[in-house]
């Protein structure tokens, strides 16, 4: 994580490997996902949740629904940024949107996003694997970064 996103975190970057082409030529689906999966540990890591946290407590955020959008091929030797926007966030859940983005010169997104994913988790208490409140701090934290999303967030899968 480096330089700072719209919202106030810190943007993910991610440089693609070569073993994550695939046989067209262009980053796997799974690899989306893998770096999507990145930031999320980033944006933990930035409000408190982190690996000293999960030690020390035995609680973690888990994902327990998301939605990916695919929207343009990544080629090989990309580099990739992630904006992370936190949706909404109470005392055990958490919405996020990553966007993903090819880096520009600057080393910051360029153009419209590659892929995007919804997320939804739960605080979770690893032991119980049941949920459990945020700390009190983390809570005001992530209330804080809340910003609304693109109007096309809360969306499922269209009907064909």
């Amino acid at each position: 994580m480096t330089a700072p996103g719209t919202d106030g975190l810190p943007l993910f970057r991610q440089a693609v490997q070569d073993d994550w082409i695939d046989y067209n030529g262009h980053l796997s689906e799974a690899y989306y996902v893998l770096v999507f999966g990145f930031a999320t540990d980033a944006l933990m890591e930035a409000v408190g949740l982190g690996q000293g946290y999960r030690e020390d407590t035995g609680c973690s955020l888990y994902t327990v629904e998301a939605h990916v959008r695919y929207l343009s091929e990544v080629p090989r030797g990309s580099h990739l940024c992630v904006r992370t926007t936190v949706l909404g966030a109470d005392t055990r859940k958490v919405r996020l949107l990553h966007e993903m983005f090819l880096t520009g010169l600057s080393g910051g997104p360029e153009g419209s996003a590659v892929a995007t994913e919804e997320l939804f988790a739960l605080h979770v208490d690893r032991d119980s694997g049941r949920s459990g409140p945020l700390p009190g701090a983390v809570q005001t934290g992530l209330g804080a970064l809340v910003a609304p999303g693109p109007d096309w967030t809360g969306r499922g899968i269209r009907e064909i």
